[in-house]
């Protein structure tokens, strides 16, 4: 069974993030990027089931500017067979990458597609359960615990829910996204790194998937946070109480 996991550059997150002057976006000129956290999980998980001796190939996608290649060689690295690229100029918005990822399942048929729940930078969210609908295949989200059946050919994914854990199993092929306490990526050792280098990185572009790029959302402007204002230490319990009655109008 082959594995495909799609994986996303994304602004580092120990960077600061700054807004441009002209409120277009977020600054990403010379700021350091990295692989999306939830996409390390994804990406583990899909090693640790090869290692297991239920898969026979982990495929990692990423699609984006040709810069995307550096974030692909890290999946290399962790541990995944091969690399496959989606080269685009412009920006990409959760219906176009399930478009594309729908049309790369079509050509590997790999029997799990697993994905972060979300990116760190837009946090849609979304990407997960629309490729699922386009394809038709069954879906976990959120899982936090994923147990593979080859012989049944099913899957057992325990997903966080406000109220708990739920657990889903599920016909595969399937469609799973990753929480955060599934697992722990594991770093890129300097031998894997140097063997990377030789991986297979095979490129597509949108046109060569027959996928039309278009987005139905327009960026309006990007703003930062209002800052906080700083805090007052209160010398006693009835100043709080007059505060919160008076001045915030909470009581």
């Amino acid at each position: 069974m082959k594995i495909m996991v799609a994986i996303k550059r994304v602004v580092d997150y120990a960077v600061k993030i700054r807004v441009k002057s002209d409120k277009s976006g977020v600054e990403t000129q010379n700021v350091k990027m990295s692989m999306n956290p939830f996409c390390e999980i994804a990406l583990e998980e899909a090693l640790r089931i090869k290692e297991a001796g239920m898969a026979s190939e982990v495929v990692a996608v990423t699609m984006g500017l040709k810069q995307c290649v550096d974030t692909l060689r890290t999946g290399l690295a962790m541990g995944a067979d091969r690399g496959i690229h989606v080269e685009t100029s412009g920006p990409l918005y959760p219906l176009s990458v399930a478009k594309l990822l729908r049309a790369l399942v079509e050509v590997e048929k790999p029997g799990l597609l697993i994905l972060g729940k979300q990116a760190i930078d837009d946090d849609c969210n979304q990407t997960g359960q629309m490729v699922a609908g386009l394809l038709n295949w069954p879906q976990g989200t959120f899982a936090s615990k994923v147990v593979l059946d080859k012989e049944k050919q099913i899957v057992t994914v325990d997903r966080e829910v406000d109220g708990g854990l739920e657990t889903l199993c599920l016909d595969m092929p399937a469609v799973i996204t990753t929480d955060l306490r599934l697992n722990q990526p594991r770093y890129a050792t300097l031998p894997n790194i140097m063997k990377a280098k030789s991986k297979a990185i095979k490129k597509f572009t949108p046109e060569d998937l027959n996928v039309e790029i278009k987005s139905d959302i327009e960026e309006v402007q990007v703003t930062e946070p209002p800052k906080r204002k700083a805090g007052v230490i209160l010398s006693s319990v009835d100043e709080l109480i007059d505060k919160l009655k008076n001045e915030a109008h909470v009581i």
